[in-house]
């Protein structure tokens, strides 16, 4: 079985998949954030000013990271650099550029937008975006699957020889289960007053499990050095810490508004 083609002709122009999915992924992220951002009482013209800006700084950021993590391909291979239509871009590159922008934007245009409550808010958009990029990124990509297969699920992907596990599509589904849990936790801490943050602590929590597995047993060779497995091993611990010092704020303040304060007349 084979992918659909990575790229095909419009008269003298060559159309790569690669990039009009990831076009479509950006579009969804963006209006699914608006909804969620009127939804929650937010104006969202901070956003339609800045997310062309922001797109540039997580594609930038994604190819940065991903040739730094690859120099010595890429000092032999120097032209190769600016070819993102054959796969290179990583997650945390792009998280790394578009994170800084979207700050830059929100503290000049929508500066009543808490940090937290606007992580809280994208959560949710950034796991299920990587869930459909996935499917419309990776999968129409050159070099896009994972390691050697004979199993009846394997697929052929343009630039690798015989049949390769089909990474994308399973990182497609686990990530629409991380976010179908996001949905769930988003309406468990409302309705028991979470502390705000608590939502992208578990979203950062939940989405890099499946990123370290994925990278360790299909992507990578097995072994703890990987960039990718370490960063992800960092990300879990973090943000476990964090989650543990967030609630206990939390209770902690919320102790000492409920001790009863004590009249004068019973000292």
């Amino acid at each position: 079985m084979r992918p659909i083609p990575v790229d095909f002709h419009l008269g003298p122009l060559t159309i790569h998949t690669y990039g009009i999915g990831l076009a479509i992924t950006f579009y969804f992220a963006y209006r699914y954030y608006e909804r969620r951002l009127r939804n929650n009482g937010y104006d969202s013209e901070w956003l339609h000013k800045s997310f062309l800006w922001i797109i540039a700084g997580a594609i930038v950021g994604a190819r940065i990271v991903h040739v730094i993590a690859n120099i010595t391909y890429y000092m032999h291979n120097p032209g190769e650099i600016v070819l993102i239509w054959h796969g290179g871009l990583s997650s945390y590159g792009g998280l790394a550029g578009a994170i800084p922008t979207a700050i830059y934007f929100k503290n000049r245009l929508a500066p009543e937008l808490s940090y937290a409550k606007a992580f809280d808010l994208i959560a949710p958009v950034l796991v299920s975006a990587w869930a459909m990029g996935r499917l419309l990124g990776p999968q129409l990509m050159i070099n896009g699957g994972g390691r050697p297969t004979n199993a009846w699920y394997g697929l052929k992907y343009a630039g690798q020889v015989g049949y390769r596990i089909p990474v994308p599509i399973f990182q497609a589904m686990e990530d629409f289960v991380v976010f179908l849990l996001l949905l769930r936790l988003e309406k468990y801490f409302r309705e028991r007053n979470a502390p705000s943050g608590a939502l992208i602590g578990a979203a950062t929590l939940l989405w890099n499990i499946p990123r370290f597995t994925d990278e360790y047993f299909w992507l990578a060779v097995p072994q703890l050095w990987d960039a990718v497995e370490v960063f992800s091993i960092i990300v879990v611990v973090a943000s476990a810490i964090y989650l543990s010092i967030l609630f206990k704020n939390a209770s902690t303040a919320k102790r000492k508004n409920e001790t009863p304060a004590i009249e004068p007349s019973e000292i």
